[in-house]
């Protein structure tokens, strides 16, 4: 069965994106950026594969993206309509009218979510934001973070959500000089 996985940067203190959504102030360079281009190629935007050297690299985890909207809006005002045109993509809104034939907007993401578990294929990239994790907390099955040895003091939460507990363990994890680490949890069964 597929997995959900919620594989996201996240600062030191919790936060995906700053207030308004900012994002730009989270590092992508150097011996990180090198593991992540090895390991996740298929989660570079569509239009970044190529200068980042990954246009003919086969998608390792992930075919399919989700994502809610303050996630997808940013790259839809600048135009880019189907950002991650390289996996099947489900945008989560009640507003959203899909601006591209290869983008589905879906209102539920519950069932979506448990539909294409059942579905074969390679797992599910939660790709953000913070209400959208929340909403679907039960359903995640893995965590990977990708967290930045940065504090920022406010923005967007990983979960933005009620308090509800939610237990996973870690299973693997990389240190990087730069203070960087990527760590992988696995959610532990009630």
């Amino acid at each position: 069965m597929r997995k959900l996985t919620y594989y996201v940067s996240v600062t030191l203190d919790g936060y995906i994106a700053g207030p308004e959504g900012q994002y730009d102030f989270l590092p992508f360079g150097g011996e990180e950026a090198e593991a992540i281009l090895a390991d996740f190629p298929e989660t570079m935007p569509t239009p970044a594969r190529e200068p980042f050297g990954v246009a003919d690299r086969a998608a390792r985890r992930f075919d399919t993206v989700l994502m809610g909207r303050a996630t997808y809006e940013p790259g839809l005002k600048a135009g880019l309509t189907s950002p991650y045109a390289h996996l099947t993509q489900y945008v989560v809104s009640r507003t959203l009218v899909s601006p591209d034939p290869a983008v589905t907007v879906v209102d539920d993401p519950v069932s979506l979510v448990r539909e294409l578990k059942e579905q074969d294929g390679l797992d599910i990239w939660l790709c953000g934001g913070g209400k959208l994790a929340a909403v679907l907390r039960d359903e995640i099955d893995e965590l990977i973070l990708k967290r930045h040895p940065i504090v920022i003091g406010s923005g967007i939460p990983l979960f933005d959500g009620p308090f509800s507990p939610s237990t996973f363990a870690p299973v693997r994890s990389r240190s990087f000089d730069s203070g960087f680490t990527l760590t992988h949890f696995t959610k532990v069964s009630a």
